[in-house]
Order: structure tokens, then C-alpha cells, then sequence
């Protein structure tokens, strides 16, 4: 067995198809394989009887047939429809990725199904293991949570008070014995301390206007300044209501 060391696919590929098929591609990859004949060859020797007739006329049509009878007969090795590539691929140079795609899933299928040779390449498919489950097995299946959709082991209430306790507030800046449980919070919590009503007036009680500016005394929290608003010396002294007012010219 032959180990490919720094090979790129291209070239583990060339050995591999050599090998089986005992042509040689050329040094062009892509014309090597364009006309199908090898391709042909190679599912043959790994199924054989898979192609019944191979073309070796030079004309395209043939060529694509060729390259469509092998794209049928890989399927039919077990290669998925995805890993396949289409005549076009090979025959027009569109895709070459997936033309060897498709020739190292066929090396990966032959090497499953005990087709050994001495270039090592592709990947031996695991077996498939099949499971029976009773009906019983299935129901109980069903009542069991992956720990994608989480869990709650190691989740406990113990410490947490009902819902509604009263809390005290305590301030950790004050040299205070700290908390003795859990009902108490800090002030980062927000409190009261110091709120206080002390020298407020009951609502609409009545605000009299002083005036700052004439040193008058402030006698009580009922007073107000003139910053307020003032109706001192307001007075309707030589106002007319309804009377019929003279136009002169002043000049």
C-alpha cells in the first residue's frame, strides 16, 4: 500500500484510477478523463458489467454518453445523487471540484465495499447499526428532556423568603453589624432615611406675597416672594367700561 504524503487529490486520484484501470491519464488531468473511456473502465473493474458498451469514437456525443453511463452506474454502486457530477462538469472543464468529488466518494465506496489496492485513499463508510425498540421503549422515550432545552438540577428555593416578606434597609457604608438574613437590603436598593414632611403646608392652604427687594419680613411658610408674580399698585383708577372713546391728533 502506497501512503500519500503533501499529494493534492488530483494526484492521489491519477494513481488510484492508474492503478485499476492500468491507463495512464496523461498529464492533463481533465483531457485525460474528458472522453469517459477510462471512467468507463474503472466502474467496470469495481462492478463490472456496469457499462455494457463504451464508446471510443472521437465525437462529443459519444464522449458524453460515455461520461452519462458512468454517472448512472455510480449510482447504482451506491454513491449518493449529491456526490455526482454532471457531463458538463468534466466534458466542458465547468466544475473539476466536483468531478473529483465524485471519483473520491466512489474511492470511499469501493474501499466500504472491500475493494482494496495499494494507493490509499478515500474513507471507509461505518457500518450501519440498526436498532429495534419495543413500543413500550418508544412511550418512555418520549418523557425524557435532552439538556438542550436545559435542566434545572442543582435549582433550589432554600434561603428565599415568601413572596410578600417585609425587608429591612440597612447601609453598608455605617459601621453596623452586617445582616443576620435575608430580609434585609442594602441602600443600593434605595431608601427612605431622612424623608421627611416637617414644614409643609396642608394643600390649598393660602400663600400671601411679600416682596424680597423691600426687607419685608418672611413671617411664616405661607408667604411667597414676588418671583411668584405681584399685585401691588395694580388699581382700575381712569378706566372707562362701555364709554365711546374721542380720536385726536396729537400733533
Amino acid at each position: 500500500m502506497h501512503l500519500l504524503f503533501n499529494k493534492s487529490p488530483e494526484e492521489e486520484l491519477r494513481l488510484w484510477i492508474e492503478e485499476l484501470t492500468g491507463a495512464s491519464i496523461g498529464p492533463d488531468f481533465q483531457k485525460g478523463l474528458k472522453s469517459g473511456v477510462i471512467l468507463c473502465n474503472l466502474i467496470n473493474h469495481l462492478a463490472p458489467g456496469s457499462v455494457k458498451k463504451i464508446n471510443q469514437s472521437t465525437l462529443n456525443w459519444h464522449q458524453l454518453e460515455n461520461l452519462t453511463n458512468f454517472s448512472k452506474a455510480t449510482t447504482q454502486y451506491g454513491l449518493k445523487p449529491h456526490d455526482i457530477f454532471e457531463a458538463n462538469d468534466l466534458f466542458e472543464n465547468g466544475n473539476m471540484t466536483q468531478v473529483q468529488t465524485t471519483l473520491l466518494a466512489l474511492a470511499s465506496m469501493a474501499k466500504t465495499l472491500g475493494c482494496h489496492s495499494r494507493v490509499d485513499i478515500g474513507v471507509k463508510y461505518a457500518d450501519k447499526q440498526e436498532r429495534m425498540f419495543d413500543e413500550k421503549m418508544m412511550k418512555a422515550g418520549q418523557c425524557v428532556i435532552g439538556l438542550q432545552m436545559g435542566t434545572n438540577k442543582c435549582a433550589s428555593q432554600a434561603g428565599m423568603n415568601a413572596y410578600g416578606t417585609r425587608r429591612h434597609l440597612y447601609d453598608p457604608k455605617v459601621q453596623i453589624q452586617p445582616p443576620m438574613d435575608n430580609t434585609t437590603i442594602s441602600l443600593q436598593m434605595g431608601t427612605n432615611k431622612g424623608a421627611s414632611q416637617a414644614g409643609m403646608t396642608a394643600p390649598g392652604t393660602r400663600r400671601a406675597i411679600y416682596d424680597q427687594k423691600l426687607c419685608t419680613d418672611k413671617c411664616d411658610n405661607s408667604t411667597m416672594s414676588l418671583q411668584m408674580g405681584y399685585s401691588q399698585g395694580a388699581n382700575q383708577s381712569g378706566q372707562n367700561f362701555g364709554l365711546g372713546r374721542q380720536i385726536y391728533d396729537a400733533k
